[in-house]
């Protein structure tokens, strides 16, 4: 059987590996996916998780569970050799190994972009993995428990300040949802009021969401100044050292709670530890077909697809244009993928992937969000429910459609669950302290005098 390795279980993997086992014939080919964690994470339903509006559990799609054909590896590709046909495996426990294919296709996604700002490694919070939104969600909730125990002061207004960094799709929806629970817990807390809050949201652009047009952005910006939050075009974070922000307008504050949502930068195994050809971005140079290569010199069975390949977009009037890297098309890459793969296999034809884009959509928080195809923009609630249908339906597997759509019902019914779990990041401290305890008790009955 022909031996077909996926590098990385995201969307465009995932979906590649899911297709293919419905398209393959029995023993036609072997079919092996290599990703570090058990689950594909449905990354546009996490800033909802950060609200609370979705379980955590509920974005992760579980791998075993819904790909029963394919062999999974836990672990990490760290090097690929094309020209032997071998792939380099760390997992997380022993010692490295050397898979070998005939086929490869590479779907590692891209990684969270950062710069050496002081502080920020030390300080800051992703938006790209559901640990990272649940960490938020329950730092926020502990901060308002902790806020109402003190006197109005710094250390209250620094308890309750937080900053996203990065005013792309996730970094506004993260935002919008985070102040939307922030908004929805003050009624719960009487000693706390709006003027409490103070959120900012930074981006050195001099608009956000560049996904839509002009006027759609600035009707954001307007929408989020209105909640009460701070939004600093035209800006850079300069330093967050011991959680004090300094801006580069001259704003100076102290925070609480920082999000690093400023963009993706290539997979380092892409862009530096593999002989297939990338770009001076540190994409693949990939065809229409998803093949990786160029026009004139395709290399043998080798593909790519999703975040980390450059994707000719011929959806687009504008030469040379490539396609967004999101969900949208990963997605539905994978599954050309899939089809083209199969084909290849049996002797066909690959097909070129054309997608024309169904629009952009975004929440803003619970009853808000934007949409927008062409000249086209809806506000508001309907745009929400549009967020909310679509995803929905985009989520793979009925199991989860059926979960989320069961939280939503609840929390229409009885509100948002507003319970902190941050405990559960430290599960042994409760029986350390006890078993601390424990000893000083005794330590204290051993010396006492008779």
């Amino acid at each position: 059987m022909r031996r077909i390795l996926i590098v990385g279980g995201g969307y465009a993997g995932f979906y590649t590996a899911w297709r293919l086992e419905k398209k393959l014939r029995r023993r036609e080919a072997e079919v092996t996916l290599v990703d570090p964690r058990p689950y594909m994470t449905y990354q546009p339903f996490l800033p909802e998780v950060t609200a609370g509006s979705v379980e955590a559990r509920h974005v992760a799609v579980s791998l075993r569970r819904n790909l029963r054909r394919t062999h999974l590896i836990a672990g990490s590709v760290v090097h690929i050799d094309h020209a032997s046909r071998t792939a380099t495996v760390r997992p997380p426990d022993g010692p490295e190994r050397e898979l070998h294919y005939d086929t490869i296709v590479i779907t590692a996604g891209a990684v969270t972009r950062t710069f050496p700002i002081p502080g920020v490694a030390d300080e800051a919070i992703g938006l790209k993995h559901v640990e990272e939104a649940v960490a938020i969600r329950d730092r926020l909730l502990t901060a308002f428990e902790r806020a109402a125990a003190l006197p109005p002061g710094p250390e209250r207004r620094r308890l309750l300040t937080v900053t996203f960094v990065g005013g792309g799709f996730t970094g506004v929806e993260g935002f919008g949802e985070l102040l939307s629970l922030a908004t929805a817990l003050l009624k719960y807390y009487p000693e706390l009021s709006a003027g409490d809050l103070w959120f900012h949201l930074v981006e050195a652009r001099d608009r956000i969401l560049p996904e839509v047009t002009d006027e759609p952005g600035r009707w954001v910006v307007r929408h989020l100044e209105e909640r009460g939050a701070h939004v600093h075009l035209g800006t850079k974070l300069v330093s967050a050292d011991d959680g004090h922000i300094v801006l580069s307008d001259g704003a100076e504050y102290d925070n609480h709670l920082l999000v690093w949502t400023a963009g993706n930068q290539s997979n380092p195994v892409v862009a530096r530890h593999t002989d297939l050809p990338v770009d001076e971005s540190g994409l693949f140079r990939v065809r229409a077909d998803l093949r990786i290569g160029t026009g004139d010199a395709p290399v043998p069975d080798a593909w790519a697809a999703g975040d980390n390949a450059a994707v000719p977009d011929l959806a687009s009037d504008l030469p040379g244009a490539l396609t967004v890297p999101n969900a949208q098309n990963a997605v539905r890459q994978g599954k050309r993928l899939a089809a083209n793969l199969v084909a290849d296999l049996r002797g066909r034809k690959a097909k070129p992937y054309v997608h024309h884009s169904l629009g952009t959509v975004a929440t803003l928080g619970l009853g808000k969000g934007i949409f927008q195809y062409r000249r086209i923009v809806v506000t508001g609630l309907l745009a929400w429910l549009m967020h909310r249908g679509y995803h929905v339906l985009a989520v793979p597997t009925w199991e989860r459609k059926v979960r989320v759509l069961l939280v939503w019902i609840a929390a229409l019914i009885h509100g948002r669950d507003i319970v902190s779990l941050q405990s559960v990041q430290h599960p042994r401290e409760a029986f350390v302290a006890a078993t601390l305890g424990a000893r000083d008790r005794r330590g204290t009955t051993a010396g006492a005098p008779e």
